[in-house]
């Protein structure tokens, strides 16, 4: 009988282990019973993986578990970074402006700005989209516009961040982007024969986005609105602009 009492010790051992094991797994493994940092881990190896959802979730239960200090700062910035990167880009921007409004002072609050800036602001595969036929009046350029505003914010206020460079060329292309709008409205107003509301538009363009590549549209369209109205003497003038300016111009071919 020594034999059994000797197995059945040993089962109930091993079973006293499992479920031991089973316990501290299960513990482990329960958000109640994580920390600020585990928190930050899991929250980091999911937005790694690509799960910007679960990502999302983690950093907010981290927030709402751990409201106050470093790591709730960090999981707002980073939740910021897991919107833009689900192609989130109204979140992403609201979580910036939440992360620059209650922690105007943080260290990384250039970082906050270029995420606001790069989550308003996808680079275009061709300006010339922007006047393909649909009326260019109805695109709402709000957050393109909101995007300028905070990658201006971060060039004055941190020139030496490592994010100003790339800023810099983010503007530039924003401002490609609204004064092709612009450009679009002007030949929309063409194509409805609304020649001085077009010239009007092409002038603002000009006045206001100086160095864009939409300065040499404007003029085209300033020339064949002057045709079209035969005002060839204004037709000239603008003309001689453009040579002058764009002596490669297709515009030039045209008229």
């Amino acid at each position: 009988m020594l034999w059994y009492k000797f197995f059945a010790t040993l089962v109930l051992a091993s079973l006293f282990a499992v479920g031991t094991g089973c316990a501290r797994f299960e513990r482990a493994n329960n958000p109640d019973n994580w920390t600020a940092d585990q928190f930050l881990n899991k929250a980091r190896n999911a937005l790694n993986s690509e799960n910007y959802e679960q990502a999302i979730d983690y950093y907010q239960q981290l927030e709402g578990r751990f409201p106050y200090g470093s790591h709730a700062e960090q999981a707002q910035l980073e939740t910021t970074f897991a919107y833009y990167r689900s192609g989130e880009r109204g979140l992403a921007m609201a979580a910036a402006d939440r992360f620059l409004q209650m922690h105007p002072a943080h260290p990384q609050v250039d970082y906050a700005y270029y995420l606001k800036g790069v989550s308003g602001f996808d680079p275009p595969t061709g300006l010339m989209a922007l006047i393909s036929g649909v009326d260019p009046s109805t695109t709402d350029t709000t957050l393109a516009r909101e995007s300028f505003g905070a990658l201006r914010e971060l060039t004055t206020r941190f020139p030496s961040s490592r994010y100003a460079q790339d800023a810099s060329v983010r503007m530039t292309q924003i401002l490609d982007v609204l004064a092709m709008q612009d450009i679009g409205i002007a030949r929309y107003y063409l194509s409805l024969g609304a020649y001085i509301a077009s010239i009007n538009r092409a002038k603002y363009v000009i006045e206001k986005y100086q160095k864009t590549k939409a300065i040499e549209h404007a003029l085209g369209v300033m020339v064949t609105a002057y045709q079209r109205m035969g005002l060839e003497q204004l037709r000239l003038d603008t003309l001689r602009v453009l040579r002058l300016n764009y002596p490669d111009s297709h515009y030039l071919k045209s008229s």
